[in-house]
C-alpha cells in the first residue's frame, strides 16, 4: 500500500513538475510576444492607408494575423501569440515593396493609356466627321450605329476627363481603372465603327 502511495505521489509530483515547466516556458514568452506585436503594429500604421488601396488582400492577410497574435495573448497563450507574430512585421514591411510594385504598374498602365486612349478618341472623331458628311454610309453601318458612335464618344471623352482628374489628384488606382474603363469604350466604339483597333487599345 504504501509502494501505491510513492507511486501515486511520484506521479503527481511529475504532472506538476510539467506544469509548472509549461507555464514558466509561456511566460518567458511573454515580453518577446508583446514586443513582435508592437512592432508588427507599428510596421502596420506605416503602410496601412496604401496598402488598403492598393494590395487590401495582403493587408488582409496581416492584419488577420495580427488580430489571432493578440487574441492568442490576451488568452495568456504566450507561446502561440509570439509564434504567430514574430514574422509579421517583416510581412507588413513586404507590404510596401508589394504597393511600390503596384504603384508601378498602374503607373506604367496610365503612361500607355494616356496617349492611347486620346489617339483612339481623335480617331474615332476623324471617323464619325467624314460618316456624318457621307450621302451614303458604308456597308455594316446604317444611321441608328451612326448616332450611337457619337453618343459613344461623348461618354469617352467624359470618362478621359474623369481618370484624368483623378491622375491629378493623386489616385493612380482610381485613376488607371478608369483608363482602363475608357479603353475598353474606345476599342468598342472603334469595332461597331468597323475601324481596326490599335493593339494598344486590346
Amino acid at each position: 500500500m504504501l509502494r501505491v502511495n510513492r507511486i501515486r505521489w511520484t506521479y503527481a509530483v511529475g504532472v506538476l513538475v510539467v506544469a509548472l515547466l509549461g507555464t514558466a516556458c509561456g511566460s518567458a514568452d511573454k515580453a518577446p510576444a508583446e514586443a513582435a506585436i508592437k512592432a508588427a503594429d507599428a510596421a502596420l500604421a506605416a503602410v496601412r492607408g496604401e496598402a488598403a488601396k492598393f494590395v487590401p488582400d495582403q493587408l488582409k492577410a496581416v492584419e488577420d494575423g495580427l488580430a489571432a497574435a493578440k487574441a492568442s495573448f490576451d488568452k495568456g497563450d504566450y507561446t502561440a501569440a509570439l509564434g504567430t507574430a514574430k514574422d509579421l512585421a517583416a510581412k507588413a514591411g513586404d507590404l510596401s515593396s508589394a504597393v511600390a510594385a503596384k504603384k508601378a504598374d498602374m503607373t506604367k498602365a496610365w503612361t500607355a493609356a494616356s496617349t492611347g486612349v486620346p489617339e483612339m478618341a481623335d480617331a474615332i472623331q476623324s471617323r464619325v466627321d467624314i460618316l456624318s458628311q457621307s450621302k451614303k454610309l458604308p456597308a455594316g453601318l446604317d444611321a441608328g450605329k451612326l448616332d450611337a458612335a457619337k453618343a459613344g464618344l461623348a461618354d469617352l471623352d467624359q470618362m478621359w476627363t474623369q481618370a484624368s482628374d483623378a491622375f491629378k489628384a493623386g489616385n493612380l488606382s482610381d485613376a488607371a481603372s478608369k483608363a482602363s474603363a475608357a479603353k475598353t469604350k474606345a476599342a468598342e466604339i472603334m469595332t461597331a465603327l468597323n475601324m481596326q483597333v490599335p493593339a494598344e487599345g486590346k
